[in-house]
């Protein structure tokens, strides 16, 4: 595979780093945008980076600054590249005060409408040919039993209407005749962050178990997974819009937290009312005590192979 050059917003969250570091693997050469180029240079192990002025690395990484949400992406960082992995956000898993909300909406909506103003400023034959954005199943809203594909309507509750709005930005480039893929991202199997980290000290002292009753779906994916969707999606062309990326079986919330105390040798069977959750984590609570079965539909007829399909396997590898 001939080497590419690909631009990562986002690079030192929770999927940034392993993304960067898979496409090094490659033989890829990473540009990086960040508000802190510094933080970003020693986050990802870059030696000998000058911050913001695109020096090179001996890891092939350069990192370069941009405020997304005050304007539009440096063409520097883009000019050339053959790929944009797009994944700058906000964190969601906080109490959702109207200042959180605000940050969650604007890092998603207008940070991802001020990388696409950088795109429709460069020169038409300089242009990526790929953006892969991140999205996730928030989308879809609450939902029962139900199997969930990309084809299904967006809900309408807070999560859902910032995914339609972030992903709607995202096409955009679509008009620069660019191709366009939202991952539409599921809960993360990954003890440094996520779901799975907040999960882990009290499942550890035993003290864990089902949140709410426990029968709303968790669509899971293991973390090496969700990093090999996005690199397939730079890699193939028939990869294009929406695709869910969970596992193919979603379980319930009772189960996940059965599957986590049997890896880690803990019992799973005090239960997690749903009000504690509320009073402490206000509406941010509905995305945990709601859930949505979605399911992998696109990836699967595209034939990626997961690494990590099976639930009790994914913990005992997430947690290794």
């Amino acid at each position: 595979m001939t080497p590419a050059r690909v631009t990562v917003t986002g690079a030192t969250g929770l999927i940034g780093p392993g993304v960067v570091s898979a496409l090094i693997d490659r033989g890829d050469e990473v540009t990086v945008l960040s508000r802190d180029p510094d933080r970003a240079r020693a986050k990802l192990d870059m030696d000998g980076a000058e911050a913001g002025t695109g020096s090179g690395t001996g890891t092939g990484v350069r990192a370069l600054g941009w405020d997304p949400l005050s304007e539009p992406a440096p063409a520097q960082a883009l000019a050339g590249r053959d790929a944009i992995v797009h994944l700058a956000g906000a964190p969601v898993a906080q109490r959702w005060s109207e200042r959180a909300k605000r940050a969650i909406r604007d890092s998603r909506v207008l940070g991802t409408r001020n990388l696409v103003e950088g795109l429709r400023e460069l020169d038409v034959s300089s242009r990526p040919s790929v953006l892969v954005s991140s999205s996730a199943i928030g989308y879809y809203g609450p939902h029962g039993p139900e199997p969930i594909d990309e084809e299904s309507p967006a809900g309408a509750d807070f999560l859902a209407e910032v995914c339609v709005a972030w992903e709607s930005e995202a096409r955009a480039v679509g008009e620069l005749g660019m191709r366009a893929v939202q991952v539409r991202t599921g809960v993360v199997l990954d003890p440094a962050g996520g779901a799975l980290a907040k999960m882990l000290p009290p499942f550890r002292l035993g003290i864990g178990g089902p949140v709410a009753g426990g029968g709303q779906y968790v669509a899971w994916i293991h973390r090496e997974d969700l990093i090999g969707m996005i690199i397939a999606a730079l890699a193939d062309e028939r990869w294009s819009g929406p695709i869910n990326a969970t596992a193919p079986e979603p379980v319930s919330n009772r189960e996940l937290s059965h599957a986590l105390g049997r890896a880690l040798h803990r019992p799973a069977l005090l239960p997690v009312p749903g009000l504690a959750l509320r009073v402490l984590y206000g509406e941010m609570a509905e995305i945990v005590t709601t859930g949505v079965r979605a399911v992998p539909a696109k990836a699967l007829v595209l034939g990626y192979r997961f690494a990590h399909p099976q639930l009790d396997e994914a913990l005992q590898a997430a947690l290794s």
